[in-house]
């Protein structure tokens, strides 16, 4: 079976770039051997991501984030950040420097319209230049407004290339309450919303609580995805989306890119505790979630990858037969063996990204 063109909406690059400090054009296994002695963080040796893996993988577009928390006083929720919005917007423009010292290698290039995408689409099907000698297409995307100084700031992320913006993380934010928390958009989230509608910036619902889904789905005019996003009624978290939001965003023509983080696919695992291999936790559990959206929708269109792998883990608390990205061609095999046509691999694989991009940016 021929590899199949990939796009995967949910990679925090530069971050594992910058903050993890892995020079993601060396092959993963120089990656991982560097760290092989490093304690620092959970993940280290078992990243998962890299440009060479990502090539050999056909991952060829993706959606790659700027991720900069702020932390207010008093504490910020089960993950740190930053102490002021100054500090956490000086880190998304590392992170954007990160970025750009990867185009200047040829390794990257960015995609910020239907022309370029199209472009960049028609490069990957041509099959007399070896993938090996591609860069990887990425759409910049904002994980979590809190970074944004102020509402003009959003238009200077736009001028460089900033096409998606989630208003939230995990805990509380400046602009909505996050993973982990409860409550509505603040009253600059709102503000923000109205000023990202001007642009026909993507919205992404990932990380809002309940309330501010429903908040933002309604004032929110504009395209909206859910980046990385499995069903709440597999993995119950408030973190995953309940049916009736899937329903929402079905009627919305979103698409939600299914990830792959273990605690977000099976119920039982516990994050630094459980054992992926021991759970059995396989790439086979994400078509489970996969199945139950498209029982809601009636077909295939609004299903995808948006793997998340490297955020914050690695292959501790990925599927166990998952070593690296590239192992996302196994789901053209494991799709066909769940009754999946071709069609809908297609699908899953590129065509809804796809199609939502270029409605989006019509």
């Amino acid at each position: 079976m021929n590899r199949a063109f990939i796009i995967d909406a949910h990679l925090d690059l530069a971050m594992n770039a910058i903050e993890w400090n892995r020079d993601l054009t060396l092959p993963l296994e120089k990656i991982r051997e560097r760290e092989m002695h490093l304690k620092d963080k959970n993940d280290r040796g078992r990243g998962t991501v890299c440009l060479p893996e990502l090539r050999k993988g056909r991952v060829g577009l993706v959606v790659a984030t700027q991720l900069a928390r702020y932390t207010p006083s008093g504490g910020g929720g089960s993950m740190s950040g930053w102490n002021s919005p100054q500090q956490a917007w000086a880190m998304t423009q590392a992170q954007l420097t990160w970025y750009r010292e990867m185009e200047t290698l040829g390794e990257m290039v960015q995609i910020t319209n239907r022309s370029q995408l199209d472009s960049h689409i028609a490069l990957w099907d041509d099959a007399t230049i070896a993938d090996e000698k591609k860069p990887i297409g990425y759409i910049l995307s904002l994980e979590g407004a809190d970074s944004l100084v102020n509402i003009s700031y959003l238009h200077k992320a736009y001028e460089y290339g900033l096409r998606a913006v989630g208003l939230s993380h995990f805990g509380p934010g400046r602009y909505a309450p996050g993973t982990k928390m409860e409550g509505a958009l603040t009253p600059l989230g709102k503000d923000l919303l109205k000023e990202m509608g001007k642009l026909n910036l993507i919205l992404d619902i990932t990380h809002l609580t309940d309330e501010g889904f429903d908040q933002a789905i309604e004032l929110y005019q504009g395209p909206v995805w859910a980046s990385h996003h499995n069903a709440r009624k597999i993995a119950s978290s408030q973190r995953q989306l309940t049916d009736n939001q899937i329903k929402t965003l079905i009627a919305r023509g979103a698409v939600i890119g299914g990830m792959l983080d273990c605690w977000a696919m099976d119920d039982r695992f516990i994050d630094m505790v459980s054992d992926p291999w021991q759970l059995n936790i396989r790439l086979e559990n994400l078509v489970d979630h996969w199945d139950h959206i498209c029982q809601l929708a009636g077909n295939s269109l609004h299903i995808a990858l948006g793997t998340d792998l490297d955020g914050n883990f690695g292959t501790e608390q990925a599927p166990w037969d998952l070593n690296s990205i590239a192992d996302l061609q196994k789901y053209q095999n494991i799709l066909t063996g769940r009754g999946y046509k071709q069609k809908d691999i297609d699908n899953i694989f590129h065509e809804n990204w796809l199609r939502f991009l270029r409605s989006a940016w019509s």
